[in-house]
């Protein structure tokens, strides 16, 4: 699964929306970021891992490494 595909499921689990996480992030940060924004960098693959991370973290969620075995 991509990142995308990932943070949709995500959104989805928590019954919210894309709108409300952009304006999660902009009460938080004091900067505007759009809807259409974010699905674009998605689907041109260009988001940043920071953005994933600040995504995540609105919708209660972080990433974590875990090496193979």
């Amino acid at each position: 699964m991509d990142v995308r595909s990932e943070i949709k499921s995500i959104i989805a689990k928590k019954a919210s929306t894309l709108k409300k996480v952009c304006a999660a992030i902009e009460q938080k940060n004091n900067e505007k970021i759009s809807p259409n924004n974010l699905t674009n960098k998605f689907r041109r693959k260009t988001i940043k891992f920071d953005e994933v991370q600040e995504i995540l973290e609105v919708l209660g969620y972080h990433i974590e490494f875990i090496e193979n075995d």
